[in-house]
């Protein structure tokens, strides 16, 4: 199985976005989509406080459904159960479910509101998810787990370790799903599994493994693993405010995978079940946002074309090019030669300027025009005094520097909102616009 992550916790897509993006995931290779929903999954009844203003409706819901199955692509909800789960602890309804006090970050697995909490999260995702033969129960990170009071009392009390503690916790929220759930399997990260002794992880779970990942696989197998997952990545990765994704990163990425993949045959009885393709939209719920996914769509068909030929083959390359209407791709300077016909390339080209030339041509324009500095300072700004012979001699400039990139950035807002919600598009511009194009505002109202 070959899965795209959508990391909804960030620049969720409007449903008719998704509508233009499934048939494009499916004919690059894909055949199942892992949604992490986080807020955007409309909760109801006591879990309403959960909801984002823009959550999905329960018809939205339903249409990513019906659009997946259209494309042949296996849904598999995520659903957080022990770290990563702020948009849950940071509700002061909530707080006392935390780890510690002070960190939203992890749940407390030892106060019995946690399960009961879980449990009604997980059913209403389930619920909403009748057709999904996979769950995604997260489970990786989980920051400060045996920092708080219950955890080191337990801990006391068991001669226990944190290992023991985790699983004690993951084997619950299995325990749930298999009685309620009859049939459905379990997926979950295994950051946390790798510090574990191969005696305690003698329980069936499933695993995330990374590029060095035999040394892990074997003690996997030595602990009762049958099938295994790894878990790559096609953005979101090399930075958490990066805004532009890096092409040969992420190809290097695929490639050593595909070398872990031929090792696993050696490991039998493991076998691989599928791989799932990483997309973070933030790396958690209170970072700002990482690469949006219409920016990282040729890094996505580099990469699935990858897993499906064995490698960046001419054909992959060749496949790449055709589905995506591009003439040519350079690895090395993460471009692409022209115009393209994927869902959302506007965005890609206008976000490609702004990584390219904003900062800088606002930069150069404030910073290293002479008379700028000498007669328009910011002692003459604040003082509002000046020359105008010399005002003059640099207004037109920057008057239309200004109009040009105002005028751009009034398009970019159209095309983000058509694929975005208000506060992602909001979000952005403050992120990665407005902290340049700001300084040449306040520069023209102050020349006016």
């Amino acid at each position: 199985m070959r899965l795209v992550h959508l990391d909804l916790k960030g620049a969720a897509p409007r449903v008719s976005y998704l509508e233009q993006v499934f048939p494009l995931l499916s004919q690059l290779g894909a055949n199942g989509v892992l949604i992490e929903y986080e807020d955007m999954f409309p909760f109801k009844g006591e879990l309403e406080i959960l909801r984002s203003p823009y959550a999905y409706s329960e018809e939205d819901i339903e249409r990513i459904q019906q659009l997946a199955d259209q494309y042949k692509l296996e849904v598999v909800p995520l659903v957080q159960t022990f770290g990563h789960v702020e948009f849950i602890l940071k509700h002061e309804k909530y707080q006392h479910l935390r780890e510690v006090e002070r960190f939203p970050n992890s749940f407390n697995p030892h106060v019995p509101d946690t399960l009961a909490l879980l449990k009604s999260i997980l059913s209403q995702v389930i619920e909403k998810h009748r057709r999904s033969t996979w769950i995604h129960i997260g489970a990786d990170e989980v920051f400060h787990l045996g920092e708080g009071i219950d955890s080191k009392n337990w801990m006391s009390h068991h001669k226990g370790d944190v290992g023991t503690m985790y699983l004690k916790h993951i084997k619950e929220v299995l325990g749930f799903l298999t009685a309620q759930y009859w049939g459905l399997r379990v997926l979950m990260w295994d950051d946390m599994l790798r510090k574990i002794s191969v005696g305690a992880l003698q329980v069936a779970l499933v695993a995330r493994a990374c590029p060095t990942a035999v040394p892990f696989l074997t003690k996997y197998v030595e602990s009762g693993f049958e099938a295994v997952w790894f878990a790559s990545a096609f953005k979101g990765t090399t930075g958490p405010a990066q805004a532009w994704t890096p092409l040969s990163y992420h190809l290097k990425n695929h490639l050593s995978w595909l070398k872990v993949m031929q090792a696993v045959p050696r490991l039998a009885p493991l076998r691989l079940q599928g791989v799932v393709l990483t997309g973070w939209q933030r790396y958690d719920h209170y970072s700002v946002l990482c690469e949006l996914l219409p920016v990282s769509i040729p890094s996505l068909a580099i990469c699935l074309q990858t897993l499906v030929n064995g490698g960046f083959t001419e054909d992959a390359k060749r496949r790449v090019l055709d589905v995506l209407g591009l003439e040519s791709v350079q690895l090395e300077q993460s471009t692409c030669e022209g115009r393209g016909v994927f869902p959302g390339v506007e965005i890609y080209h206008m976000v490609e300027q702004v990584n390219g030339h904003l900062k800088e041509s606002i930069l150069k324009a404030l910073e290293e025009e002479s008379a700028i500095k000498g007669w328009f300072s910011p002692y003459h700004r604040k003082r509002q005094f000046g020359n105008p012979r010399n005002m003059e001699s640099f207004g037109s400039k920057v008057l239309k520097l200004h109009e040009d990139w105002e005028s751009f950035v009034r398009d970019l807002r159209a095309q983000l909102e058509r694929i975005y919600f208000p506060d992602t598009v909001e979000e952005w511009m403050e992120e990665n616009v407005n902290p340049y194009l700001d300084q040449l505002r306040d520069l023209v109202r102050d020349y006016r």
